[in-house]
């Protein structure tokens, strides 16, 4: 039966490895994500940025839109 010590060393020796390649994967992904979002806004500028308040009125009629469009899919499925 092999030694322990041996097997034990081997696994660390593995992972050390995989580990090393994981940041040099991670480092590729960091690289070519600046490099494709160069025209994108920063994140901290999206993050700053807020939606402009929608009125009362504004929401009552997207509401009653939608209310038509449901009423007009159901009716559409009952008769089938």
């Amino acid at each position: 039966m092999p030694k322990l010590g041996g097997i034990v060393q081997e696994l660390k020796t593995e992972r050390d490895r995989a580990q090393l390649q994981v940041d040099r994967l991670n480092a590729a992904l960091a690289a070519l994500h600046s490099v494709g979002n160069r025209s994108a806004r920063t994140q901290k500028s999206r993050v700053a940025k807020r939606r402009r308040p929608m009125s009362v009125a504004a929401r009552k009629r997207i509401a009653a839109a939608q209310r038509a469009r449901w009423a007009k899919w159901k009716a559409a499925h009952r008769k089938k």
